[in-house]
């Protein structure tokens, strides 16, 4: 889906940063700002500031840098649109209609929304509400389901908590909700939440009968899906919600909105097979576990659980199938990985799931498990290698074969030459030469080591970029030709350009002091990772800083620097070849 610029910067104007941020973390003020312990690495002393006169947020330990609309994203797991959504209610804004992405591996809505469709989607939201009320009220009527849950040891407070219900028997029991639920407008809403099916007869009926339903919700606490689990042994067992308008099964992930703050406080997220996994671990006292919708682990997943945690346990069966579940799962991290990030792989006894272990043993020893985790490097290796005998030359020559392709998709640059080394080691192969038969190079062992190198001095397009973010006002004294003029290879003369094109085309920000910073106007340029971690620098300065003297010194000095080159390049000429223009050029450009 896209926004529209302006609406993004007419909600960040309306939102109040450190209102959005106290709400998740305790903010103290500290001087112009507000400070505390970063929530997106561990630390003792707060570096995490905000700053409600430019309304962005940047933690001076990790680099963690934005708006009130990225610390959604990164600290709730909210896509971009999720996280403008949620501002704009939060602020009684209302949504502009929104257009259906068109990138690859994004897919559009189920039909072509017409006029009505912001309408619509409300009544599906308002569908699955009211459904979620019914099939609840139904549990309680319903001797069968409340026995099933009470054989898979399941408490009604858990069952409560999860909003568990049961959709009885019969095909029709919806329309006792639903008045009009006749009518042709009505059918229509149901069919597109998932609800009803409209049979090749021309009858309609509903889609969950007989079964124990789990909600599903998405990042914004709203109930998107239903999982439907048999009582009386029917097929198939599992029965998930239809993709609709508001429900992409491979995106969505079961209790991940309900475990946002166990999974913050246990610092993992453990991701098991089944609803009733999840549901029994939560019984038990451990709240940070989720489930995939009964699809394979996708590397879409993968982004979305490492939003939320540096650490994701895979729980599997120890079945063939739960083997190659694990496998696919291990496959689509190493896409996803980055130094820092950790993914490993559990794997309870033999004829054990989370349900039954937790149950049996208790809190404790399931926990004792998660302790014993196979880290993914180890679990790769094994994988790969367990049915071969590494002392026989071609089994090596197997091996290596068969895990070239997964190294070169890993995105972890020190996972991979750590890796490098174990397979050199079990192949007893000579690193180098491994190295060069896979044709990995080593990108990090063979990047220059900036720390090593003095810091250098600040220059003066840096300079012009930092007194411009932090206050745009002095555009109107800049000179522009001075700048566009400039053909260094420099990338901050590049951003500084393209800053100058951006406060052309937008009046208004020089005219009025802005409330939000700059960078809402450079989202999704190159140049946006450079621009935030200049304008962090601002948070340092200090009112003894005189900006009036250091903007006119800057322009200065940039004007010093274009004098000195063209005096170079004239001086590069022949004299006999210089133009009388050219001469009397040099000569002015001498005199300064």
């Amino acid at each position: 889906m896209t926004i529209p610029p302006s609406f993004i910067h007419d909600l960040l104007n309306r939102v109040n940063i450190v209102d959005a941020i106290d709400r998740h973390v305790s903010l103290k003020k500290a001087g112009a700002n507000y400070v505390a312990c970063c929530p997106f690495h561990n630390e003792k002393t707060p570096s995490f500031t905000v700053s409600p006169t430019k309304q962005f947020y940047h933690c001076f330990g990790c680099g963690a840098h934005g708006n009130a609309i990225n610390f959604l994203m990164e600290y709730s797991g909210y896509s971009f649109v999720e996280a403008v959504q949620h501002l704009a209610a939060s602020t009684g804004i209302s949504m502009p209609d929104l257009q259906p992405a068109q990138k690859k591996g994004i897919r559009p809505a189920s039909t072509q929304l017409d006029k009505t469709a912001a309408h619509t989607i409300q009544d599906i939201y308002e569908v699955m509400r009211i459904a979620t009320r019914f099939y609840r009220e139904q549990l309680k009527q319903s001797n069968s389901a409340i026995s099933y849950l009470k054989q898979r040891r399941l408490t009604g407070e858990t069952a409560a908590r999860f909003a568990i219900g049961y959709a009885p028997e019969g095909w029709q029991n919806l329309a006792a909700i639903f008045p009009e639920y006749n009518t042709e407008k009505t059918r229509n809403i149901l069919i597109r939440a998932g609800l009803m099916i409209a049979g090749d007869s021309g009858k309609y009926y509903d889609r969950f009968r007989d079964r124990i339903i789990f909600p599903i919700l998405n990042q914004q606490g709203q109930i998107v899906a239903f999982g439907g689990r048999t009582v009386n042994h029917g097929e198939p067992k599992y029965l998930n919600s239809p993709e609709t308008d508001i429900f992409i099964k491979g995106h969505e992930i079961y209790n991940l909105f309900s475990a946002r703050k166990a999974i913050r406080n246990a610092k993992c997220v453990i991701v098991v097979e089944g609803y009733m996994d999840v549901v029994a671990l939560s019984q038990h006292g451990i709240d940070y576990a989720v489930a995939t919708l009964g699809t394979a682990v996708t590397d879409f997943h993968i982004q979305k659980l490492l939003r939320h945690s540096d650490r994701i346990i895979f729980c599997f069966d120890g079945d063939n199938a739960g083997k190659k579940a694990a496998r696919r799962a291990l496959e689509n991290s190493l896409t996803q990985l980055s130094d820092g990030k950790t993914i490993q792989f559990l794997f309870l006894p033999e004829n054990e799931d989370p349900d039954s272990f937790i149950h049996r043993y208790g809190k404790n020893a399931f926990e004792q498990q998660i302790s014993q985790s196979i880290p993914l490097s180890e679990f790769l290796l094994t994988v790969y290698s367990q049915e071969l005998n590494l002392r026989r030359d071609e089994d090596r020559a197997k091996f290596i074969h068969d895990i070239k392709p997964l190294l070169h998709s890993i995105s972890a640059p020190a996972l991979s030459i750590m890796l490098l080394n174990r397979i050199a080691q079990m192949c007893d192969m000579n690193v180098q030469e491994l190295e060069s038969l896979m044709e990995i190079r080593r990108r990090i062992s063979r990047s220059p080591q900036k720390n090593m190198h003095r810091k250098q001095p600040i220059s003066p397009y840096r300079w012009l970029l930092l007194i411009l973010l932090h206050q745009p006002g002095y555009f109107s004294r800049l000179d522009q030709k001075l700048i566009l003029c400039s053909n260094d290879n420099n990338e901050e003369l590049s951003a500084l350009k393209v800053l100058i094109e951006v406060l052309n085309k937008n009046p208004e920000i020089v005219s009025n002091a802005p409330t939000t910073s700059l960078l809402n106007y450079l989202r999704e340029t190159s140049f946006e990772t450079l621009l935030r971690k200049i304008e962090s620098e601002t948070l340092e300065w200090n009112d003894d800083l005189n900006l009036d003297a250091e903007f006119s010194g800057t322009l200065q000095k940039i004007a010093d620097i274009q004098r000195k080159k063209r005096m170079t390049e004239l001086h590069s000429k022949p004299l006999n070849s210089l133009t009388a223009e050219e001469k009397q050029e040099l000569q002015r450009l001498a005199m300064h």
